[in-house]
C-alpha cells in the first residue's frame, strides 16, 4: 500500500459523502470495523435493496460477511475482490476497498460532467465562438471553388446546347421499334420473376430455420432442467471427504499454533545468540586495547630505562682534571676501564683498553682510541637498540615483563685504588 492509494481513498469517499471522517492512520494497524461499516455503505450506495449480513463479532461471521460482499460484488459489478486483503483490514484492504470506490466516483464524475455539459450547451447557445466554425470556414471555401468549377463547365456545356438541340429533336422525331420494346420488357419481366422467386425460396428457409432453431431452444431448456436437477442433488448430498476435511482442518489449526510458538521461541533465541556474541566481541575488542596500551606503556618504561642507565654510565666515564699535580698522578695511573654499550645490552664483560705501566703519549693514544672505539661502539649500540624494539614488538607481554624486571645488566666497574701496584 503507498500513501497515494491511501490519499485517494479518503478523497474519493469524501467525495462520495461518506459520513465518517476516514484518516490516512485509521489503516495502519488492523481495523476490521471499520472496514465492515466501509463496505457495508459501499453497497448500500451500490445496490439499495441488497441484503448484507452485518455481524461481525466472531471469526466465522466475519468469514461470511467477506465472502458475501465478494460474491455480491463478482456478479453484480464484475468486480473480483481478494478477501484475505479484506480480511486482513490494514493497508492491503485499500487497495481492495480502492476498486469499488473507483467505480462509483467515476460514475458520479461521469454524470456530473454530463450535466456541466448541457449547462454549458445552455449558455452557448446566444454566444458566438470563432475557434469552433473554422472548420465550417474550411468547408465552405472548398464549396465555393466546386460551385466556379461547375458553373465553368455549365457555361461551356450551355455553349454546346444549339448543336445538341438539333440532334435532340432529330432523336425524338424518328419512330419507336416495337420489337426492340417488347424485348426490353420481356427482359424486365423476366428479372423481376427471378427476384420473386428467390424472395419465395427465402422465406421457405426462414421457416425451416425457426423451426429448427425452436427444436435447439427445446433442447436446451431440457438439459438446463436436468443440469438443474442434478446440481440440487448435489447440493443436498454432503461429501463424503467433508468430516476428513474437517479434522484435518482442526490438526492445521493447531500446528499452526505449535509453529507460531516455536518461530517465537526459535526468534528469541537468536536474539540472545547475536546478544551473546556482540558482548564477546566487545570483551575481546577491550582486552586487545588493553593489551596493545600495556604493550606501549612497557615500551615507553623499558626505553626510559635505557636512556637512564646511558646517562649514568656517561656520569661514571666522565673523570674531572685537576690542575697541578694531581694530574702526573693521573698520567701514571693506568686508564679506568670503560664498559661499553655493547657490554651493557649483550650482558657480557667489558672491554679495557690500555696497559697498566703508562707513559702520557702511550696514554694520550689510548686515549683517542677509547674514543674512537666508543663512538664505534655508539653506531653500533643504536643499530641493536632499534634492532631490540623491533623484536620487543613481536614478543609476548609476559616475556617483556620478564625482560623490564631484570633489566639491564651492567657489568662491574673495577675499583680504583693505588695499592693495586
Amino acid at each position: 500500500m503507498s500513501f497515494r492509494e491511501l490519499r485517494n481513498f479518503t478523497e474519493m469517499m469524501r467525495a462520495l459523502g461518506y459520513p465518517r471522517l476516514i484518516s490516512v492512520q485509521n489503516f495502519s494497524t488492523p481495523n476490521f470495523t471499520l472496514v465492515a461499516e466501509i463496505l457495508i455503505w459501499l453497497i448500500k450506495r451500490y445496490e439499495p435493496h441488497m441484503d448484507i449480513p452485518t455481524d461481525v463479532d466472531t471469526e466465522s461471521d466475519r468469514v461470511f460477511f467477506i465472502k458475501a460482499v465478494a460474491q455480491f460484488m463478482a456478479t453484480k459489478a464484475h468486480i473480483k475482490l481478494n478477501m484475505k486483503h479484506l480480511y486482513q483490514a490494514d493497508g492491503y484492504a485499500v487497495k481492495e476497498l480502492l476498486k469499488i470506490t473507483s467505480v462509483l466516483y467515476n460514475a458520479m464524475k461521469t454524470k456530473q460532467m454530463a450535466f456541466g455539459e448541457i449547462v454549458e450547451e445552455d449558455n452557448n447557445k446566444f454566444k458566438f465562438d470563432l475557434g469552433s466554425r473554422i472548420s465550417d470556414l474550411k468547408s465552405a471555401r472548398q464549396l465555393a471553388s466546386e460551385v466556379t468549377s461547375k458553373g465553368a463547365s455549365l457555361y461551356d456545356l450551355l455553349g454546346k446546347e444549339v448543336e445538341l438541340r438539333e440532334m435532340r429533336t432529330a432523336a425524338i422525331a424518328r419512330p419507336l421499334e416495337v420489337n426492340e420494346t417488347e424485348k426490353a420488357l420481356r427482359a424486365a419481366i423476366k428479372e423481376v420473376l427471378e427476384s420473386v422467386e428467390k424472395t419465395k425460396d427465402m422465406l421457405r428457409n426462414v421457416g425451416s430455420d425457426v423451426t429448427s432453431l425452436d427444436a435447439k431452444i427445446e433442447k436446451k431448456k431440457q438439459e438446463l432442467e436436468r443440469n438443474r436437477k442434478r446440481l440440487q442433488t448435489l447440493q443436498s448430498v454432503r461429501p463424503a471427504f467433508m468430516d476428513e476435511y474437517e479434522k484435518i482442518e482442526e490438526d492445521l489449526q493447531k500446528t499452526y499454533v505449535i509453529y507460531v510458538e516455536k518461530f517465537r521461541n526459535l526468534s528469541f533465541l537468536e536474539a540472545q545468540l547475536d546478544e551473546h556474541h556482540r558482548l564477546e566481541q566487545e570483551r575481546f575488542e577491550e582486552a586487545e586495547n588493553n593489551m596493545r596500551m600495556m604493550q606501549h606503556k612497557l615500551r615507553e618504561e623499558e626505553k626510559d630505562m635505557m636512556r637512564s642507565s646511558l646517562k649514568d654510565e656517561d656520569s661514571d666515564m666522565d673523570v674531572p682534571e685537576d690542575d697541578g699535580s694531581d694530574s702526573d698522578i693521573e698520567e701514571s695511573r693506568p686508564s679506568k676501564p670503560r664498559p661499553t654499550r655493547n657490554s651493557i645490552m649483550a650482558g657480557s664483560g667489558a672491554r679495557f683498553i690500555g696497559t697498566m705501566q703508562g707513559d702520557s703519549d702511550e696514554t694520550e693514544d689510548s686515549e683517542i682510541d677509547v674514543d674512537e672505539d666508543d663512538e664505534e661502539d655508539e653506531e653500533g649500540e643504536e643499530e641493536e637498540e632499534s634492532k631490540d624494539l623491533e623484536d620487543d614488538s613481536l614478543e609476548d607481554p609476559v616475556s617483556k615483563v620478564a625482560h623490564t624486571s631484570r633489566g639491564p645488566v651492567r657489568p662491574p666497574l673495577l675499583e680504583e685504588s693505588d695499592n693495586d701496584f
